[in-house]
């Protein structure tokens, strides 16, 4: 992958890649937070020169010795802040996963699809991705970079408000879900949850976001936060390939209302769940509860 941050993002080598959502990407951000920070990166082994995109292997490789200082989300990306001022910039991808193994006294041999690992004090940090749509890349400080360009607000601050959604939904003809989905007006709301957060709000997902009233995009705005802040609590959704650090998986699922539910009764008022396609991603709403 490129590592001129002046690259323009409309780079069609950047169009993104399926991956884990918002509440999958801070659960692993979560867990890698209470470990990373103070601990001295000892070594690190790349096994292959690329996944989605080349790896910049020396600008990788000399960070060993560099002790983490954060652990921070922008978006769907991975920071890992180091004490030389960069960050290695991880993506997940469709199936990518990361893990924190204890070596005990002899690290373990690399499992099939571990695709990097960095050792620190006792513990390995593996990368293993089957499909390698991931990516490793490293941010020098205060440059920008072709992937975190142009994103909208996160959507668990005080910048994402109905207020926002309003103004920025006017005159817009695309649907309010797929609105949701575009990462230039609000991060990290994915496939599932956008289905989850318009249930909650009453919304029906194939609404033009130019009609949508102040009211509903209060109640959105609310329940996307809540579906995002819920999910972060259950660890988020393992449907398919994601996992946390710990090898622990997300619970979510046991609490979704409409997705992947088609032809199942709304936990509402019973009406049968609808299933549609939107881009290409597949969409489930009640018919009764949203309009």
């Amino acid at each position: 992958m490129p590592t001129d941050c002046r690259e323009p993002v409309r780079d069609p080598r950047y169009h993104p890649a399926p991956m884990p959502e918002l509440p999958e990407v801070e659960t692993v951000r979560r867990g890698l937070a209470q470990v990373l920070p103070g601990e001295r990166i000892e070594a690190i082994e790349l096994r292959r020169p690329d996944l989605r995109w080349p790896i910049p292997t020396a600008r990788v490789r000399a960070l060993v010795g560099a002790r983490f200082t954060e652990v921070e989300r922008r978006s769907k990306y991975l920071l890992l802040g180091v004490d030389t001022g960069s960050s290695l910039l991880v993506h997940l991808g469709m199936s990518g996963r990361l893990f924190l193994t204890a070596t005990g006294k002899r690290a373990p041999a690399p499992e099939l699809h571990e695709h990097w690992r960095l050792t620190i004090r006792g513990r390995l940090l593996r990368y293993v991705d089957p499909r390698r749509f991931g990516m490793l890349d490293v941010v020098d400080a205060g440059a920008p970079h072709p992937l975190l360009s142009d994103l909208g607000p996160e959507p668990l601050t005080d910048e994402f408000t109905g207020a926002y959604l309003h103004a920025a939904s006017r005159h817009r003809k695309v649907a309010t879900k797929q609105f949701l989905m575009d990462a230039r007006q609000v991060v990290g709301v994915g496939n599932i949850y956008a289905s989850e957060a318009l249930f909650r709000a009453g919304v029906r997902p194939t609404r033009a976001a130019g009609r949508l009233r102040k009211l509903e995009c209060d109640a959105l705005a609310s329940a996307v936060r809540a579906t995002l802040r819920d999910a972060i609590e259950a660890g988020g959704t393992t449907i398919r390939d994601y996992i946390g650090v710990d090898e622990s998986s997300g619970y979510f699922q046991q609490q979704l209302a409409v997705y992947g539910r088609a032809g199942e009764p709304c936990r509402r008022c019973a009406a049968p769940i609808v299933h549609v396609v939107q881009g290409g991603r597949a969409t489930y709403y009640c018919p009764r509860c949203q309009v």
